[in-house]
């Protein structure tokens, strides 16, 4: 139940931002978040959709940048070896790429979708 005036609220980005964060919680519904609130679900998946397509323009916006990397050598194929062929080297997969940031170490094996790794990075830099 809606109480007051009705009129018009004027909400900052950053409180859009923390409501819409909110409502991806798993503890609780959109409706309840957005009552909670003082808004109409309808509202707040406004919000939601703002948000994805304001990340979205940002992936497709943003070129990649390059990095420094280190790229270990692989075994000598000219030696033979007594032990067979391995698809893992000293623990770690073939075709992983490793981001350190901040003290926080991102593993990305192959066939990783881009928009989520992109998500990920922005959300470490984001909390940096």
């Amino acid at each position: 139940m809606f109480t007051g005036s009705g009129r018009r609220r004027s909400w900052s980005a950053e409180e859009k931002a923390l409501i819409v964060a909110e409502s991806y919680a798993e503890s609780d519904t959109v409706c309840g978040v957005a009552r909670r609130h003082g808004l109409t679900p309808q509202q707040l998946f406004s919000w939601r959709r703002q948000a994805r397509q304001s990340v979205a323009a940002m992936v497709e916006v943003v070129p990649p940048l390059f990095v420094p990397a280190v790229v270990e050598a692989a075994p000598d194929s000219a030696q033979p070896s007594s032990q067979p062929k391995r698809t893992r080297k000293a623990g770690r997969a073939v075709g992983l790429i490793e981001v350190e940031f901040d003290g926080v170490t991102v593993r990305v094996g192959r066939g990783a979708d881009v928009k989520t790794i992109v998500a990920v990075i922005r959300a470490l830099k984001a909390g940096a």
